[in-house]
């Protein structure tokens, strides 16, 4: 066993980041009362520094920084310093990068933050060397700062921070006026894309490029609805592209978090949970919209991975893997010609280089990412070229390892989920599903607790912090795909529940909008809405889309009146630049282009097999589904109480279709449904 000459506070904890930290010199707390307390008895500025375990700058910052005796001393004498999981805790880093995107413009991890006791920020940024460089402040500068001004001027510094927090809890926490009209906003959404869009690389504006697969659900949905056919193009070879680039392990498959370049060569080599669930999920859905058979073997390659490299022994899965193996970043991935040909021998080490561009030039720090950038044939994989893969898949195994944090998330397993399930209808692999029931009854068993509420993090048989939104809305969502991927009741049943619970939890009823954290969730400097969908979409264009569903699903009055509250928020916060928010774009298309709701009664105990191939056609029809059988009807009757009206045939199959408030006579077919729908009527 390891003996190491320091250990803090850091070591009773359960996340992996913590413990990362657990015997840096830094006299590390963990977040919470002990660590306040100690600043206002001591008088001391608080140092908070947020990250997570697989991010490759935070290594950086610590190895140079916090395993350093010069910066710990200051450090521990003249602050208490508090470290942070962002996985862990988004609460905490939603407020705080607020905080470093007001002072500074722009953020990331790891976040470094100086503020009061009371927990008020005054100095807010994300990597600091040990010293400083090349124009840049260096950390040690910045405590020295910091401690002369806290003894000199330290009313200064709590204004200072007093007027960060009024600012960021009016940009975080402001209810919206009346929007543009949605079509209104969809358009001009779609207009800032293609202004965004790089026509040779596909993908938008510069570099770093992340994939966002929201963006191109958007772009895919609105194209559908009667948008130009031109942003259908864009998401397609945005999809292209990214699976030719070296964003994607072509070896071992999975998707990396996002790439440095233009032509998505050289990727930032972590690999995220999120990532992979949201991607996996917008391949199998441009799979379902045109039948293009790239589109499904990169949602299986995706999907196969997270199965197989993030999945623990009870189905559910881990939050991802580094971007550093023995301290270098990148390594694991990267190859020369002469190992290849260690490896596959000679004749085929040459065709796997010329197939994937692996050259003694290379293309990253000397050696080369495998990709198919320059390979038109790239549609074109041999049996021979996929066993040459798992040959030197199962060689880079054994050649190094990855870090890979092992603590699960409800969020990011509920997206996990909801992409295994949708694969699991679409691609007709009833494997898929089968994991993603068998994740979801992991969080029932492990992260709900004995009142029904959702924590957000599970780890060595631990379930801790009570849940926030983006645990329920991404929930929720999941709970809604396994529904529509297999219309259990359960499932729907499911999804009602955890929407009250979610409504009761975190909905302003007089403003609309949902808050991050719930009301009986720690009270933080602010408590904040946010809209905004970066790499994951936020919480509350989630729990919009879900609702909206919801509502039209059960015909419940008051799931309505939420909707359209809900919409109205979204609508009002979005419209200046509509194209940073295009999960929220999703839940509006609902609203501007109407949705049909369609209840199959049918004789058996299970969904036709010619409605199931009628909803695998194409993209998503903008239709919700309700399946009435023999087994499942009393139950029904409690959920969507109009199904009571829906009698079941005594054989056969009848259809019952309604739209903009107007239904048609039951049909026996799924064609004239078809039809009704295509004419639009």
């Amino acid at each position: 066993m390891a003996e190491f000459k320091y250990t803090n506070n850091l070591i009773h904890e359960k996340s992996p980041y913590l413990l990362q930290h657990a015997h840096n010199p830094v006299d590390w707390y963990p977040w919470g009362d002990e660590a306040f307390d100690k600043a206002k008895q001591e008088d001391k500025p608080v140092f908070l520094s947020v990250g997570y375990s697989t991010c490759h700058w935070c290594h950086v910052m610590s190895h140079e920084s916090f395993d350093d005796m010069e910066v710990a001393e200051v450090l521990n004498r003249d602050f208490v310093p508090i470290k942070v999981d962002r996985e862990e805790r988004p609460d905490i880093d939603t407020v705080y990068m607020s905080a470093c995107q007001a002072m500074t413009g722009s953020g990331g991890w790891p976040l470094t933050l100086v503020m009061t006791p009371e927990q008020k920020p005054f100095f807010a940024g994300t990597y600091l060397p040990k010293n400083a460089s090349y124009g840049r402040m260096g950390l040690l500068e910045l405590l020295a700062e910091v401690t002369r001004l806290w003894k000199t001027n330290k009313p200064a510094l709590i204004s200072a921070g007093e007027e960060i927090v009024s600012t960021i809890r009016e940009q975080k926490t402001a209810s919206g006026v009346n929007g543009p009209p949605l079509k209104e906003i969809l358009s001009k959404g779609a207009y800032q894309f293609e202004k965004s869009y790089d026509i040779e690389w596909g993908g938008f504006g510069v570099a770093p490029k992340f994939p966002a697969p929201h963006n191109l659900l958007f772009l895919m949905r609105y194209s559908a609805a009667g948008g130009a056919t031109k942003l259908m193009d864009m998401a397609e070879k945005t999809l292209e592209q990214m699976y030719r680039g070296g964003i994607f392990d072509h070896i071992g498959g999975g998707f990396s978090r996002y790439s440095t370049d233009e032509k998505w060569l050289v990727p930032h080599f972590e690999k995220m949970l999120y990532d992979n669930a949201l991607l996996s999920y917008a391949y199998t859905e441009a799979y379902g919209a045109t039948g293009r058979e790239l589109y499904k073997n990169v949602a299986v390659l995706t999907l196969d991975y997270v199965i197989r490299e993030l999945r623990n022994d009870q189905g559910a899965f881990c939050c991802g893997q580094d971007a550093d193996s023995d301290g270098v970043e990148g390594k694991y991935y990267l190859f020369d010609p002469d190992e290849v040909a260690g490896v596959l021998g000679k004749e085929d080490g040459d065709r796997f280089c010329r197939y994937y561009g692996i050259t003694e030039k290379g293309n990253f720090e000397g050696k080369s990412i495998p990709s198919l950038i320059n390979n038109p044939d790239f549609e074109e994989q041999s049996e021979k070229m996929r066993r040459l893969c798992l040959e030197l898949y199962k060689y880079r195994l054994e050649r190094t390892s990855l870090h890979k944090d092992d603590k699960i998330l409800t969020s990011w397993n509920a997206l996990m989920i909801a992409a295994l399930a949708k694969a699991g209808f679409i691609l007709e692999r009833s494997d898929y599903f089968e994991a993603a029931e068998k994740a979801g009854r992991f969080i029932t068993k492990n992260l709900v607790d004995s009142n029904g509420r959702l924590h957000v993090r599970w780890r060595e048989g631990e379930a801790a912090i009570t849940g926030h939104l983006d645990d329920y809305a991404f929930y929720i969502f999941a709970l809604l795909e396994l529904y529509e991927s297999s219309y259990e009741t359960n499932y729907l049943k499911e999804a009602l529940r955890f929407a009250k619970q979610m409504i009761d939890c975190f909905f302003d009823r007089e403003e609309g909008g949902f808050y991050f954290y719930g009301r009986e969730g720690e009270k933080l400097i602010i408590r904040p809405k946010e809209v905004y969908d970066g790499a994951m979409p936020s919480g509350n264009s989630v729990a919009a889309l879900c609702i909206s569903r919801l509502a039209a699903l059960s015909g419940d009055i008051e799931l309505k009146e939420i909707s359209d509250k809900q919409l109205e928020f979204i609508a009002a916060s979005i419209g200046s630049y509509p194209s940073a928010y295009s999960f929220s774009m999703l839940a509006l298309m609902e609203s501007a282009f109407q949705s049909a709701e369609l209840v199959c009664a049918t004789a058996g105990n299970e969904a036709p097999r010619e409605l199931r191939a009628f909803l695998r056609e194409g993209s998503r029809k903008n239709l919700n589904v309700i399946l009435k059988t023999p087994s499942n009807g009393e139950s029904l009757k409690e959920l969507a109480h109009y199904t009571e009206n829906y009698p079941i045939p005594e054989n056969g199959i009848e259809y019952y279709i309604c739209r903009n408030q107007a239904c048609m006579p039951p049909v026996k077919s799924i064609e004239e449904i078809g039809k009704y729908l295509k004419n639009g009527n």
